[in-house]
């Protein structure tokens, strides 16, 4: 993987010409007191250097004599390896990493200022969590700045370095796919299994520990909180609360996926509990389900990123039409956004490193950036019937047996030279899947 990494780098250096970039890695969060969540690494400092330890900083210097690819580490320390873990450290970090330079994290600085006088007028770094870090790059940048008149080199600029990466994370390579794959197998596995042993009695938080179960068998972990939503709690976006007893006439909506080595999947199923919708649920799930599959007949290699989420809208508001739910011209509908009283989320992401991945949706004229073959994209739209629900003015009182009802159909798929490749199809959705 390290000639894989390399490759990352130097197509970052490439995008610097002679401008600096720092990353740093993602700082240790507290669950509470003294108590540490598990480190996850931040996605683009792990895109880059393949590390998994906290308290990094890696810099990048194309126009540096000798280290065009530094990081700064924590040092080996027994006392402290016991208690919290092996560290990789500076003597094992240089050759394991493919670095030029590693040194430890202490001298951060001390040495920061040799990579960056050298350097063009512009810097690249995003501003996180970590003050301390944030105060120091802009202590040396702010020195430096102060001699710019008299040295006539250095950054006069910052600029935010996740920029950077957009473009270059938006195309999955074939490594990445490979990771991919693994956590959509195991995912699917896992949603396949739910849906087998859903049945009225049982409580959501038993569905989530059996998928979950199913992702630490396979090496991985949750992508994310799962959704585990029966009933009325279907209409709650990201309900995680999971501890309600699922009843017979029940929909359950599942959106649950597994990380594998960072790297993530995202599926939405939604299905009676009883094995049978009723009529209001059937007709539903099938205008989602259009919806859907039209949605992803919009992804492929040159149409424009808005063509998938225009498709699930327009789907979505003439079928709402039609069953009375709203009133109106369907263009104007459209234009005022009243589909969102029943679908107020967008169709779609990228997916990657990050469930909600990175990638630059629009140009500098504000046009939508085109699919790539090696994006990957969620297809997800949806309706939701709040129990509460009160029509906006204009809009047609609703009948009580529609309310309560969230159904959301959500599935991966990669952009081919071709069209797509919906990599997720070995859930199944039809209606007649959804009821066996």
């Amino acid at each position: 993987m390290q000639s894989v990494y390399q490759q990352r780098r130097q197509a970052l250096m490439s995008l610097l010409g002679d401008g600096t970039a720092i990353f740093a890695s993602a700082p240790l969060a507290v669950m509470h007191n003294d108590v540490e969540h598990n480190f996850r690494q931040d996605s683009d400092f792990y895109y880059l250097t393949g590390f998994d330890e906290p308290g990094s900083v890696a810099v990048f210097a194309p126009h540096h004599e000798e280290h065009r690819f530094v990081l700064f580490v924590r040092p080996k320390d027994k006392e402290k390896e016991i208690w919290s873990g092996r560290r990789l450290g500076v003597e094992a970090a240089k050759e394991a990493l493919g670095a030029d330079e590693v040194l430890p994290l202490n001298e951060l600085d001390e040495k920061l200022p040799e990579y960056l006088k050298g350097g063009g007028d512009r810097l690249y770094y995003h501003f996180g969590h970590d003050e301390a870090l944030n105060n120091t790059i802009l202590k040396h940048w702010r020195r430096l700045l102060a001699g710019y008149v008299k040295r006539g080199t250095g950054p006069i600029a910052i600029a935010d370095a996740k920029v950077l990466l957009q473009t270059q994370r938006r195309i999955k390579s074939p490594e990445e796919m490979a990771l991919m794959r693994r956590a959509i197998a195991v995912s699917v596995k896992a949603h396949n299994h739910a849906r087998e042993i859903v049945q009225p009695g049982r409580y959501e938080y038993e569905i989530q520990a059996e998928m979950e179960h199913l992702f630490k068998l396979a090496g991985g972990s949750p992508a994310y909180p799962s959704i585990v939503a029966s009933g009325d709690n279907a209409c709650i976006l990201h309900y995680v609360e999971n501890n309600r007893q699922m009843q017979a006439g029940d929909l359950l909506l599942i959106d649950a996926g597994g990380c594998i080595d960072y790297y993530n999947a995202d599926i939405t199923r939604t299905f009676p509990v009883a094995g049978k919708f009723t009529d209001e649920q059937r007709i539903l799930y099938e205008l989602v389900l259009e919806a859907q599959l039209r949605a992803i007949a919009e992804v492929k290699p040159g149409n424009p990123f808005n063509a998938f989420h225009d498709a699930a809208v327009r789907t979505i508001t003439e079928g709402l039409v039609e069953l009375g739910l709203l009133a109106g011209d369907i263009d104007t509908l459209i234009e005022e956004k009243k589909h969102k009283a029943f679908f107020m989320h967008g169709t779609g992401h990228f997916l990657g490193l990050d469930v909600h991945d990175t990638g630059l949706l629009r140009n500098p004229d504000k046009t939508w950036k085109p699919f790539e073959t090696g994006n990957v994209v969620t297809v997800e739209p949806g309706i939701y019937v709040t129990p509460d629900y009160e029509p906006a003015e204009g809009q047609p009182q609703i009948d009580d047996r529609w309310r309560g009802i969230g159904i959301r159909i959500e599935d991966d798929v990669l952009v081919t030279d071709t069209g797509h490749e919906v990599l997720t199809a070995g859930v199944p959705k039809s209606v007649a899947d959804m009821e066996g």
